[in-house]
Formats: C-alpha cells, structure tokens, sequence
C-alpha cells in the first residue's frame, strides 16, 4: 500500500490494521480507553512544536493527531455507532450553524453582536442533543452549570474553565488584585498546614494554592498550561547550562553541591538577559 496525500487512504491505512487475522495485534487490542491516553499525549506534542517554531515537526504530530480521530472512529464504525465521515460531516455542520454571518445571510456584525449570536445556537444546539437523546431513548442529561466543563481535560485548563463558567452569573472577582489576595492567603494557609504535619492538608492546601494561580491566570488573559509549559523548557534549558558548564569543569553532577549548581544556574539566567 502506497502513501499518499488523500485522507481516503489514512482511512484504508486503519482499517487494514485493524483487519482481524491480518491485521496488527496491538491495534486490534486497543479501545477508546487505551487509546484515550495517546489522544491527549498528541495534542501536547503538536502544542509543543507549535511552542519551538517547529513547522516540520508540527507537520509530522499533527499527522500523528489525525491518526487519532481516524483509530476513534474506526472503532466506533466497527461497533455501528458512527464513521469518520460522519465526524467531518458532525463538524462542518457545526461550523456552517455557527457562523452565519460567514455562511449564511447575518453579515457586518459586531464582536458583542457575534458573540450574542454565539449564545443563542449553542442553545439550540443543546435542544437539539436533548431530542436527540430522547430519540434514542437515552436519559435525559442533568448538567449544572459546571458539569459541562470535561473531566479528562489536565487540571491547571480544567481550572480556568471551571472559573470562566462560574464568572458567567457573577461568581468571580472583578479585579486581579484581589486575586493576589486570595494567594497570599493560600499561601499562608499552606504554612499553616505544614506547621501542623498532616500531609492530606497539606495536599489540599497546595491544591487551593494552584486553584488561586490558575484563578490569577486567567483575569490577566495567560494561559497557565502554555505559561507552564514555557516555564518547564527554561528550566531545562539553564539546567542543561548547569550539566555544560560542570562538565567543561570536570565536576560530576552528583558532586557539584548546591552553592555551585545555584551559581550557575545564576550564570545561565545571565545568558538568557538581551
């Protein structure tokens, strides 16, 4: 089977493998679940590309991430629930409702006028996956307000989420400041738990004080997960900058000591500065 640019043979590519007798054993022993992981560690290999300029790279993981929708939905084609090309269709219907004012005839209107208009179809679309449900004589969902907000997503994104749906009926700060407050005292509190050596408390005390972060985060328009990220490769980069210079020292790692690594690690911030 030859490659190709057509998503009709990434399709074919799928099914062969996941072909009984013929095809690959360890794809055939997947399921939603065990691939469930791989989904989400694409799309962090795809922001991460995206995060280094990376365009070959990026062009290579987002294959890998179009490898994921196309297992998923062969699943599901296998179990009669849907196929990919009603996942195109389920999206592109969705982008044409809403964005009428692109596709259909509501034109020139205004950010706070798109963003009404944004409202109102994610209403009808909710009704319309009511009756769907009900067609297919499924439950009713019983969704509070927050109960939308998707358990797998990580943590510090579901946070922010969770903030931005309470902030929509007024449950939130109007101003940054006085999240900065909150931390402080979140801080404190974790002191407090410390001095008291209960490590559930302490946990939960740490929670708190990410749950205040992610809460400064997003009233200062950051992402924390992209914030984060960024963080994570600088301090690889200035401890890799550690590792170099102890080594054009011929000192081991293990015996550098703490004063010297934070010297250095001093030098390698100074490198970084314009």
């Amino acid at each position: 089977m030859e490659p190709s640019r057509d998503i009709s043979r990434l399709i074919e590519i799928m099914a062969a493998l996941r072909t009984p007798e013929t095809g690959c054993a360890w794809d055939l022993a997947q399921d939603f679940k065990s691939i469930a992981p791989f989904t989400l560690e694409e799309a962090y290999e795809v922001a991460d590309a995206i995060e280094r300029g990376d365009l070959v790279d990026l062009c290579d993981e987002l294959g890998d991430l179009l490898l994921q929708v196309v297992f998923h939905a062969r699943m599901a084609e296998e179990q009669g629930a849907f196929a990919f090309g009603d996942v195109v269709n389920a999206i592109t219907s969705k982008l044409i409702r809403r964005h009428p004012h692109v596709f259909g005839d509501t034109r020139d209107l205004t950010p706070d006028q798109v963003k009404a208009l944004w409202g109102q179809i994610k209403a009808a679309e909710k009704a319309e996956r009511a009756n769907a449900r009900a067609t297919a004589g499924l439950p009713p969902e019983h969704k509070g307000l927050l109960d939308v907000v998707s358990t797998s997503l990580p943590a510090l994104t579901r946070s922010v989420k969770l903030q931005a749906r309470a902030s929509t009926v007024g449950f939130d700060w109007n101003d940054a400041r006085l999240v900065l407050a909150k931390i402080r005292e979140e801080i404190a509190e974790v002191e407090e738990a410390l001095d008291g050596g209960n490590a559930d408390q302490v946990r939960d005390e740490i929670g708190d004080l990410l749950f205040a972060m992610t809460n400064l985060a997003r009233h200062l328009d950051v992402d924390p997960e992209t914030a984060l990220h960024g963080t994570n490769a600088k301090f690889m980069r200035r401890f890799s900058f550690i590792e170099q210079e102890l080594e054009k020292k011929n000192i081991p790692l293990t015996e550098a000591g703490l004063d010297l690594m934070d010297q250095l690690w001093d030098a390698a911030k100074m490198s970084e500065k314009p």
